[in-house]
């Protein structure tokens, strides 16, 4: 496919009408969401002091595969899409592979990532519906940039409860956050409850995103006209993020291009989830027999090594109960540097679909992810964020299986954003100062004590 250009770009008129649900074609819908006091599943009501009504109706939506994206949405999407499709013929050469890769790359916006997709999608229907405010939780920080913008644009206002140890290797991202007119709390805080819980049972925590995650819902329902707006995890949050799989998929049909093996970073998985889906549509339907890759640090190894059980998806223990693949919410990853892979738990839709065998999943330690990362730097000429890293990690190894064995293989990832406030972690790598971690069982113990003990995990644990 050498006819194929560097970079593919679709016009305004090509850009996804419609997000895809992918649980319309998954053979086995995920669990609901249980309400930990009934031990029943969630209904609409209990979800509405938390989320905005219309991501709710998208998060139980089991039946629609194409849902409408508003106009008002459409146009927002394109200050910043549609987004470049990469075909990756310097990487190629200088791994002297018969692989053809390609990377959709979704940095090229403020927020330095995939994360604006959802970012806009929910601040609209907040706004939509009235609200005033609006809280969140961010890791690394392209989450919280990325919603302060869309805030900024709708006119809400936005506290962004930032992982404390992100927050203090990161301070550039959270001025960002604040010039677009945000409030940030680094997480753990004494402004909350659940803050001031976790500092006391964890004196000197750095953080982590459950921690995060209790504090913004917890001021998200104490709050008039404000609710809580997640940045992963939720089905709401995949399917707009399906406009990356999307237009990946449009682009590589213009050249008759259909990839054996799509990668990418998992953390909480919505990116990952936005970038398979299209792709895993049809192969649900018979069309292809592409395959799916997770790449996870292995600091927080939540598919490879963690359960699928009912979890909670925050650390103090007030959010539904998820059926997910989880580390436990009372698990404490180490502070590795990408930020936004530092979740306990996983997306149901992800979650479910490894356990039905559609995927893999691997976890790859940081050395080897700024190994890659800055392999890529000087041959492709971007700067990855950590998190993508993992995906170029696992691309590249997938690459010179394609050189050791001489197969061909079409091999596309997520590049989810750039790195250039991730300089401190570059500092380390060169400085050979970098440290791997990968937890014990006794480390993965603690976490998965905290897994609470109820009727509905009664047969899983």
């Amino acid at each position: 496919m050498e006819n194929v250009p560097y970079k593919i770009y679709l016009t305004e008129e090509e850009m996804p009408k419609y997000w895809y649900n992918i649980k319309a074609r998954m053979k086995t819908q995920h669990p609901p969401f249980i309400n930990p006091a009934t031990q029943k599943p969630c209904s609409k009501e209990d979800l509405q002091a938390v989320f905005c009504n219309d991501c709710i109706e998208q998060e139980l939506n089991e039946t629609d595969e194409w849902i409408e994206i508003p106009e008002e949405i459409r146009a927002f999407y394109k200050m910043f899409r549609p987004s470049p499709l990469v075909r990756a013929y310097f990487l190629e050469r200088t791994l002297d592979t018969p692989a053809e890769i390609y990377y959709k790359f979704e940095g090229n916006n403020t927020s330095g990532s995939h994360k604006l997709n959802s970012a806009a999608a929910q601040a609209y229907y907040a706004k939509k519906q009235g609200l005033k405010s609006i809280t969140t939780e961010t890791g690394a920080g392209q989450w919280g940039t990325a919603l302060a913008m869309a805030s900024a644009f709708y006119g809400l206002e936005l506290d962004v409860y930032m992982v404390k140890v992100s927050a203090e290797q990161k301070p550039h991202r959270k001025e960002v956050i604040r010039t677009y007119g945000a409030n940030v709390i680094p997480s753990p805080s004494e402004t909350t409850e659940a803050g001031r819980k976790i500092l006391k049972e964890y004196p000197g925590t750095g953080g982590s995103l459950g921690c995060a995650i209790s504090e913004a819902v917890e001021k998200a329902c104490t709050t008039q006209s404000c609710r809580y707006v997640l940045g992963s995890v939720l089905d709401h949050v995949l399917l707009h993020q399906t406009v990356i799989g999307l237009e990946s998929k449009t682009a590589l049909d213009k050249f008759g291009v259909t990839p054996d093996l799509v990668i990418g970073c998992v953390g909480g998985g919505s990116n990952y989830g936005g970038l398979i889906a299209p792709f895993l549509g049809d192969r649900l339907q018979g069309k292809s027999e592409t395959e799916f890759l997770g790449v996870e640090p292995a600091s927080c190894p939540s598919l490879t090594r963690g359960k699928f059980v009912y979890d909670f998806c925050d650390s103090a223990k007030t959010t539904p109960l998820a059926k997910m693949y989880t580390l436990g919410c009372g698990f404490m990853p180490s502070a590795s540097h990408a930020g936004g892979l530092r979740y306990h738990g996983m997306s149901p839709i992800v979650s479910q679909l490894y356990h039905d065998g559609y995927m893999n999943a691997v976890a790859v330690t940081q050395n080897k992810v700024f190994e890659a990362a800055v392999k890529f730097a000087k041959c492709e000429g971007i700067l990855p964020a950590p998190e993508s890293s993992h995906a170029i990690a696992a691309a590249i190894d997938a690459a010179l299986e394609c050189k050791r064995t001489g197969r061909k293989k079409r091999i596309l990832f997520g590049l989810t954003g750039t790195g250039y406030f991730d300089l401190s972690a570059y500092k380390q790598f060169n400085d050979g100062t970098m440290q791997d971690y990968v937890p014990t069982e006794a480390d993965l113990q603690k976490g998965f004590d905290t897994v609470p003990r109820c009727r509905v995990n009664e047969d899983l644990l």
